[in-house]
């Protein structure tokens, strides 16, 4: 889990507000929070705060290699509130998302003319539907099929009011870019674990290609997180779902073993592209890495590839850091020739905690509670467990602890907040564990937890490493046929294990370079601005975590990076080894979310998405 999910679970803990009490069984549909406080994984990393909230930035800097071409500032612009950018194939029209990560208002799709880069004018505003916005998928490109010819824009959508907004993914005819035309909005996957809904799923991206006689889009299933789902959209209007799968079960081997801290798998972004005749899709898939998979026949994909992180952490390990890596695999680009695979890991928390089974030498799977005391840089806290039971109201009441103690607390009955609340009127414990209840979406799974309350409190942990604390045994066929009601067999108040939680420096997400090939692709390098790993600049900075990456359409080692509050990057791939070659930071501050590479009049220029002010066009002149 990452640190950066679980200081974003602060705001959506905002947004939820503490559940009543009662059973918490299956989360729920609409917006993956529990009625406990209990966050699926993968939903905090797509939800609606995921793009972080850091205060301050990086001085204003650029390399003489770098021109800002144009520069345009769009209507309604707040803080925050420019998402990712898309570029007709033609190069003349840019297409940047407003989303919802803010406000729920002035969402949708800004239409910007770019025939003349240096003269940037917005043409058009697609709007989303009340209650819906456009963020990380916003893609145009030439279809050509026996239902349609001329150009097309996908979006994708979350949602920021939950009566009003609908999922699934938009398609429109920008065939006359000024004049937008939707053919489709909200088509998608209407089920969730086999259930029924009445309307699609909110969908985190999309990316779409034309593989000849049919065209197809890959969708990210917010609320199937794991799922690649595809849409054939042959005939836009008509599109429908046509595929899906979970890549960790049909390939089990893109999962990686160890550290153990790697266990945030599901898919969050996607490209794809022709390679030697056939049509190959390389994903993002979180903590399981790049995945490559042959998609010509969309219903039967074919495993080609995947990477590995490299343990301990190599970035961190060059500024003299002995970490974990912490995988978050967010974005990635073939390069043109496809020699090489370059990945873009999202982190917006510098810091990360590890918590661990003193007495039995193993780690527990447990985050920071979203808005409880927080653990700082360097500190620890160590005692022996206490258990306290479920420590709902209608529960025995909690014993004292004896001041340095760490009461583990049983999931179920009642909110996090309230078992929290319990374990605070006891007074005597330095911090509160949770572990998972019992029930088909209890045991073995991690989850984070939207939780108030003055005391550090960690969770949720496996059922499993809960039981061990106390040397009690455990069956995992036996929990999951559980119900969701049967207590832990442990005695209320019994002394367990020594547990130990801290909290350190391990920089903020950077880049990898990796050999395209087949199996396991070799990791070359890694990349991060110098700031990254520096912790004088963990806070006050910005968000100095990349974003994305965009590969050159011309110069087969050159890549452009979206980097936040590090502004626009320019690397160059020499020796095996990713060297920057230019950066540009404005006056003020960057913000950069999206890079796309077009063309102009033979040149190749980058147009890039600042999260606060709008649109830059940018040349990279050379080394």
């Amino acid at each position: 889990m990452t640190s950066g999910f679980r200081r974003r679970l602060v705001i959506a803990a905002a947004t939820f507000g503490a559940a009543a009490a009662g059973p918490a069984l299956a989360l729920a549909h609409d917006d993956l929070v529990s009625d406990d406080g209990a966050v699926k994984p993968g939903y905090g990393e797509r939800h609606l705060h995921q793009h972080g909230a850091e205060s301050g930035h990086l001085p204003a800097s650029s390399t003489d290699n770098i021109d800002l071409v144009g520069k345009l500032g769009l209507k309604n612009v707040e803080p925050g509130k420019i998402a990712d950018v898309g570029v007709s194939p033609d190069g003349n029209t840019a297409f940047l998302a407003a989303w919802g990560g803010q406000t729920c208002k002035y969402n949708g799709v800004h239409v910007v003319d770019i025939a003349d880069p240096a003269k940037p004018s917005e043409i058009a505003f697609i709007p989303s539907k009340e209650g819906s916005y456009a963020g990380e998928g916003v893609q145009a490109i030439d279809l050509s099929t026996r239902s349609f010819n001329g150009q097309i824009l996908v979006t994708n959508n979350e949602i920021c009011k939950a009566k009003a907004g609908f999922g699934g993914m938009n398609i429109y005819d920008v065939s006359n870019p000024a004049r937008p035309t939707p053919l489709v909005q909200g088509v998608g996957d209407s089920t969730v674990n086999g259930q029924g809904k009445k309307s699609a799923n909110e969908i985190h991206s999309v990316f779409a290609w034309d593989a000849g006689e049919r065209a197809y889009a890959v969708i990210v299933d917010n609320e199937e997180g794991k799922d690649v789902d595809i849409v054939d959209i042959t005939d836009p209007k008509k599109a429908f779902l046509t595929a899906e799968y979970d890549l960790d079960e049909r390939f089990p081997q893109i999962k990686q073993s160890a550290p153990s801290n790697l266990k945030e798998i599901f898919l969050h972004d996607m490209v794809v592209k022709e390679v030697g005749g056939r049509q190959v899709m390389l994903l993002s898939y979180w903590d399981a890495g790049y995945v490559k998979v042959d998609v010509t026949d969309v219903k039967n994909p074919v495993y080609l590839g995947d990477t590995d992180f490299t343990d301990p952490d190599p970035e961190a390990a060059e500024s003299g850091l002995t970490v974990p890596p912490e995988g978050n695999g967010h974005q990635a680009e073939f390069t043109p020739d496809n020699a090489f695979v370059i990945g873009a890991d999202e982190d917006f928390g510098p810091y990360a905690l590890q918590a661990r089974n003193v007495t039995d030498a193993t780690d527990l799977s447990a985050s920071q509670g979203s808005g409880t005391r927080r653990l700082e840089e360097g500190q620890t806290i160590t005692g022996q467990s206490k258990f306290a039971g479920r420590a709902c109201d209608a529960d025995p009441v909690v014993s004292a602890g004896d001041g340095n103690q760490i009461a583990v607390v049983e999931r179920g009955v009642c909110t996090f907040t309230e078992k929290v609340g319990n374990v605070i009127a006891a007074g005597g414990y330095a911090a509160v564990l949770v572990f998972n209840r019992e029930g088909s979406d209890g045991c073995s799974d991690t989850l984070s937890m939207s939780v108030e309350g003055d005391i550090p409190a960690f969770g949720v942990a496996t059922r499993e490493q809960g039981f061990a604390i106390f040397d009690a045994p455990y069956d995992e066929t036996s929990c999951r046929a559980g119900d969701g009601t049967r207590q832990a067999p442990i005695g209320l108040g019994a002394t367990g294990d020594t547990l130990t939680f801290a909290s350190n420096f391990d920089g903020w997400g950077y880049v990898h370079l990796f050999r395209n090939g087949a199996g396991k692709m070799t990791e070359l390098d890694t990349y991060a601005i110098p700031q990254a790993h520096d912790p004088a600049f963990a806070s006050g900075f910005g968000d100095l975590s990349v974003h994305e990456v965009a590969t050159s359409h011309e110069d087969g080692a050159l890549a452009y990076f979206a980097y936040y509050s590090g502004g626009f990057r320019i690397a160059r791939i020499e020796d095996d080894e990713l060297v920057e070659k230019g950066h540009f930071v404005d006056q003020g501050g960057s913000n950069i979310w999206g890079v796309e590479v077009f063309e102009h009049a033979g040149e190749e220029y980058v147009a890039a998405s600042d999260r606060d002010k709008g649109l830059y066009i940018f040349r990279y002149t050379g080394d």
